[in-house]
């Protein structure tokens, strides 16, 4: 991806200030309209099977949070229909402003659980970061860049992403422009508040996902510094499938009271977001060791890639593969 391609994501296009006074005439209208849900533009309906990982809920529905209509407008387009567990668990708290240690699998709606409190609370008038949100690579800053920028397309609000990958020009050219969310890596982060280009001392909530990558020795000095030049009275939230043994220095540390959900007491077969797949993970001989102290962490079973495949884990039929699964079929 060009950096021109990744600005189109990280930054809002400028409008005019009739395009701006029509787009706000819009919203006004839809947040008067009752019927206001008949009117959006949903995306084509999932009907794939899910597993408990999203289905067991408590029956929650997002307008039970009492959520800016502009931004419940965001989530249905999203194709968002109702909470995952997790979320139906972490949203209620980090409205509130309480720290949050979640733990639960990738692919449950975890991105989810912290964007949208931090869309809800965040003032679009003010002009401040007001959100950070650490992430271990790349490719996951693009990804929960393109989620925020869906839930808040009806709120304005401004979303930056900045990473080691990402030219330092671009940034500076950004942080001069109003800026409500920064989605970053660690280092480079931390090298534009040091530069005194990116002022995070005012900014209130910080999330950390996959934090077992960020609590990791490369990143926990970084962590550090960034939080110590944040508000002392700062939300903190970690979000991972995992956590390290150095997730207690780090809580202690930089956490008040942390909420705990735990989502994830055993390691299952269950796909991302729910869909019934089959997680395959190729190791080394040498690895067998680390292998057989995941299964006893867990309580589970992790087993050799079987023979036969079940043809409903299959997201599309290969030519081959499909006919391969009417032969056998066929045979029996």
């Amino acid at each position: 991806m060009t950096n021109s391609d990744e600005l189109k994501i990280a930054t809002p296009s400028t409008t005019t200030n009739n395009t701006s006074i029509n787009t706000n005439t819009t919203i006004a209208k839809s947040l008067d309209d009752p019927n206001w849900k008949e009117k959006l533009k949903l995306p084509p309906k999932d009907n794939r099977p899910k597993t408990s990982d999203v289905t067991n809920t408590k029956g929650h529905s997002f307008e039970d949070y009492c959520l800016k209509r502009e931004l419940l407008m965001g989530i249905y387009e999203k194709g968002w229909e109702k909470p995952s567990p997790v979320q139906e668990q972490a949203i209620p708290i980090a409205l509130t402003g309480r720290d949050v240690l979640a733990r639960a699998k990738n692919g449950t709606g975890k991105t989810g659980a912290y964007t949208i409190p931090i869309v809800e609370r965040i003032d679009p008038t003010k002009n401040a970061v007001q959100a950070i949100i650490l992430v271990p690579t790349r490719e996951l800053a693009l990804q929960t860049s393109a989620i925020c920028m869906e839930l808040s397309k009806h709120i304005q609000l401004r979303v930056m992403v900045t990473t080691g990958g990402t030219s330092l020009r671009e940034d500076i050219s950004r942080l001069q422009e109003v800026v409500h969310i920064i989605i970053a890596t660690p280092g480079r982060l931390l090298d534009l508040v040091n530069k005194n280009l990116a002022k995070i001392d005012a900014c209130r909530v910080i999330v950390l996902d996959e934090a077992d990558k960020l609590l990791s020795q490369d990143f926990n000095h970084l962590l550090d510094e960034l939080l110590y030049v944040m508000p002392k009275d700062r939300q903190v939230m970690l979000f991972s499938a995992t956590f390290p043994l150095t997730v207690d220095d780090f809580i202690k540390k930089h956490m008040k009271q942390a909420y705990e959900i735990n989502l994830m007491d055993e390691l299952t077969l269950k796909g991302r977001y729910g869909h019934l797949g089959l997680a395959i993970s190729l190791i080394t001989y040498d690895d067998r060791f680390t292998v057989h102290t995941i299964e006893q962490e867990l309580g589970t079973e992790i087993l050799p890639i079987p023979r036969h495949i079940e043809e409903t884990l299959y997201v599309a039929k290969a030519p081959a593969i499909e006919q391969s699964i009417d032969e056998q079929q066929a045979d029996k």
